[in-house]
């Protein structure tokens, strides 16, 4: 959170780091990191592509801890985990109340109700 907060001062002091849209471009931003660092030197638009669609287990510091992209040919699809928590009296603290859950878990869950 601290780098978050040191790159909103730094490259966009008049933004609020506390709205979604910001954390969700900087996390943007480093998941294109990882693929261009993936990509090594081949920047052609099919490695681009490839490498987009090949991350596993890429953990990002605004995502809550647990929860992952992971890619692939089939599945564009980034994020396929819910982490249920339970908000506390103390401003700003959320406590975990399960561990997460995939989008597999999740739909087994539903077809029971």
């Amino acid at each position: 959170m601290r780098d978050y907060v040191a790159f909103m001062k730094k490259y966009y002091p008049e933004g609020n780091p506390a709205d979604v849209l910001n954390a969700y471009g900087y996390s943007a931003a480093q998941t294109l990191g990882q693929v261009l660092k993936q990509c090594g030197d081949d920047l052609s638009r099919e490695n681009v592509m490839r490498q987009a669609a090949n991350l596993k287990d890429l953990s990002l510091p605004m995502l809550i801890p647990g929860i992952m992209i992971n890619t692939s040919p089939t599945d564009f699809y980034p994020i396929e985990q819910v982490q249920f928590s339970a908000l506390t009296v103390k401003p700003g603290y959320v406590r975990r109340i399960a561990e997460p859950l995939t989008r597999v878990t999740m739909g087994r869950i539903l077809a029971r109700v």
